[in-house]
């Protein structure tokens, strides 16, 4: 699974954590900064004059340094606690340098010998005192001056291979034209400005360097404002007239001209020749294969002797070379820091917005002298490609789901109960079982498969999901979210909006492993977090229960229900090979719970319901009703049926009211309308 995109990751997070580092580091400075300037106060508060005042002041001295100890010794514990050990099978990541800057800016922009200079047009008259002076940039002077007294030192003079022509430039590289391959990688841009009237943009990557005009319209990233391009472009230049890169973002629209949204300019020369060596960045390890291969076409060795000057070339010794490289700037006089294996963050602009940052671009440049054996093939930053999945889930039964319904007639806590399912981001595309009607128990059975076909990336652990905004976008958005399977149980109404019930959302990367009854299945399984807990990318294949929670009226979690579910985890390909149908359908079909009688609405089988009322339902009932018929009637009229009698007795008193109303009512309008 490693790739470029791993060592970007692994890097990225030692960025991090380098910057918390800093961080806490000068928290704690600034702590022991205030302590101080507390000891100078209490020292100036302390009373100076009589012996009375003298020990109260030493008291006073001591108790901060006392405290100070104390911090002192507990830190030190802190620094001697064992740290957790890292787990053996986590594969060391090779990694690279993240500028969070632009490299000119790490390395006092390459001037180390080449300076730039403007070359600005003069004033006509007072009229051009108001000219801005970009505006009056005609070209550049590229060189170097330096003030120094002859005779040099016997250090310079003696040096092997002094030319007494050069003076202090030593070592300075021909200015004859050189052609150069450059080759530039484009990885990410973030915090775009947006460019159209919804928020967002449509960025594509545009290169130009001397004659070369490069615009990779076709590829642009609909509606992001953080696109990622993972692109790379061969320019082939001629130094020193062609050295100014410009790399810009431009905003794709279907009608009219494409607008800028910022641009970067590189200077190459100065890079180009600057001892710094930024033609290309120096890897950490020296490898020959796989995602950290050597780029650059000279080998560490190589490098070494070119750089002391020796001629030595050994191919044997490239790891050792590459360890020098890394401290070459502790070498004296001739040493200096080379530029690593890095990406650089440079900031967009756009000339109709000056000062105004308009993004910032992740990138990095390499550069190769056409006259030097040819580099291998540009490193693959592509954007990874997510792998097709099919998620299939089949809710097998559900226990203790809470009685939401009282039945009209009876009294009695029932649900009607179905359970909905659906990947976070595919709200549109949920499932539903059918519904188990008149549960008395909580209890349900469903035998239901749902089925969800998702693209996944394994490496950044998200689901990768491509719609469009609305339905007048043009083309669809691609969004990276993570991967989680939410099961809801509802009840069911049919003249009103169906009851929630409770839910779970399991991460399908990290959850806890189901119980293997329902008793075992409890709240601990969804707060604790100490709980073993696994992925469906390696398991496959899991089953077993786990608990619907909700909150209850004083805002804490509560168990609302419980299912009992399967998860099987396959490849498209292994979906093709072995499918399976919705629901119960075919193929595979599932078989169709055998749930009680009594799922049906008791008054449309009347005769089934009294079975059921005599035959399964409390203790007191499990006598046979002919042994003792008075008391299976007491049981039926006093519990079974005592509300449905109160609620008949009521309706027959408000009818007879009614039909009295109406009876009377004609007689007393005409003795009123006849004044009798």
């Amino acid at each position: 699974m490693l790739d470029w995109w791993s060592k970007y990751f692994a890097s990225i997070e030692t960025m991090k954590e380098q910057l918390r580092q800093q961080e806490a580091a000068a928290a704690e400075a600034e702590e022991k900064e205030e302590m101080d300037i507390a000891e100078e106060i209490k020292l100036d508060d302390s009373p100076m004059k009589g012996s009375k005042g003298q020990p109260k002041t030493k008291e006073k001295v001591k108790a901060p340094k006392e405290d100070k100890k104390k911090k002192q010794q507990q830190q030190q514990q802190q620094q001697q606690q064992p740290e957790v050990p890292e787990k053996k099978n986590k594969q060391k990541i090779d990694e690279m340098k993240i500028f969070n800057k632009e490299l000119e800016a790490e390395f006092d922009n390459f001037e180390d010998w080449l300076h730039t200079f403007n070359l600005f047009r003069g004033k006509i008259g007072d009229d051009d005192d108001s000219t801005a002076d970009d505006e009056r940039i005609v070209g550049r002077f590229k060189g170097s001056m330096c003030v120094y007294k002859v005779p040099l030192p016997d250090d310079i003079t003696k040096e092997a291979g002094y030319d007494p022509n050069f003076g202090m430039f030593q070592g300075i590289p021909s200015n004859d034209p050189i052609n150069v391959l450059v080759r530039v990688y484009v990885i990410r841009a973030t915090d775009l400005h947006p460019a159209d009237i919804n928020g967002k943009a449509d960025p594509y990557i545009a290169i130009k360097l001397g004659k070369t005009d490069i615009k990779d319209k076709e590829n642009y990233i609909s509606k992001q404002l953080n696109p990622i391009f993972g692109k790379s472009f061969d320019i082939e230049a001629t130094f020193p007239m062609e050295s100014m890169l410009t790399v810009a973002v431009y905003d794709w629209d279907l009608v009219g001209t494409d607008d800028l949204i910022g641009e970067t300019k590189i200077d190459l020369e100065n890079r180009y020749y600057s001892k710094h060596r930024a033609t290309c960045g120096i890897s950490q390890t020296y490898a020959i294969h796989g995602y950290n291969i050597w780029r650059d076409p000279m080998k560490p060795t190589q490098i070494l002797s070119k750089l002391c000057k020796e001629g030595k070339k050994k191919k044997t010794d490239e790891h050792l070379g590459l360890m020098v490289l890394h401290h070459w700037e502790d070498i004296p006089r001739v040493g200096c820091r080379l530029v690593p294996e890095h990406v650089e963050t440079r900031p967009l602009l756009n000339p109709d917005k000056p000062g105004i940052e308009q993004g910032r671009l992740e990138m990095w440049v390499d550069m190769f002298p056409m006259d030097m054996p040819a580099p291998g093939t540009a490193v693959d930053i592509s954007p990874r490609k997510p792998k097709k999945y099919e998620l299939r889930v089949i809710v097998w039964n559900t226990d203790e789901v809470v009685l939401e319904d009282d039945d009209y007639f009876t009294g009695e806590k029932s649900s009607d109960i179905f359970v909905r399912g659906w990947l976070k981001g595919q709200q549109e595309d949920k499932q539903d079982t059918d519904v188990h009607y008149h549960s008395l128990t909580g209890e349900g059975n469903f035998n239901w498969r749902y089925i969800f076909p998702f693209d996944y990336l394994m490496a950044e652990e998200k689901i990768v999901i491509s719609k469009k905004e609305s339905m007048f976008s043009w083309d669809e958005t691609e969004y990276k979210i993570p991967a989680r399977l939410t099961l809801q149980v509802w009840d069911a109404d049919h003249f009103s909006a169906d009851d929630f019930l409770g839910a779970i959302e399991l991460d399908l990367n990290r959850f806890p492993r189901g119980a293997k009854t329902a008793k075992q299945c409890t709240l601990e399984m969804v707060t604790e977090t100490d709980l073993p807990m696994f992925s469906i990318f390696k398991q496959k294949r899991v089953k077993g229960w786990w608990p619907f929670i909700a909150r209850n009226e004083d805002d804490e979690m509560e168990v609302t229900g419980k299912v009992e579910a399967e998860l099987h985890l396959l490849t498209a390909e292994e979906a093709e090979k072995s499918p399976a149908g919705l629901a119960r359908n075919e193929p595979d079909p599932l078989e169709k719970p055998n749930r009680p009688d009594t799922s049906f609405i008791w008054f449309l089988n009347p005769l089934k319901s009294i079975r059921y009322f005599l035959w399964h339902t409390r203790p007191d009932t499990s006598f046979i009703w002919f042994l003792n018929p008075l008391k299976s009637i007491k049981y039926l009229i006093c519990t079974r049926y005592k509300w449905l009698i109160i609620k008949i007795v009521l309706a027959l008193l408000l009818i007879i009211m009614v039909g009295l109303f109406l009876y009377s009512m004609p007689g007393y309008m005409v003795k009123k309308l006849l004044g009798a």
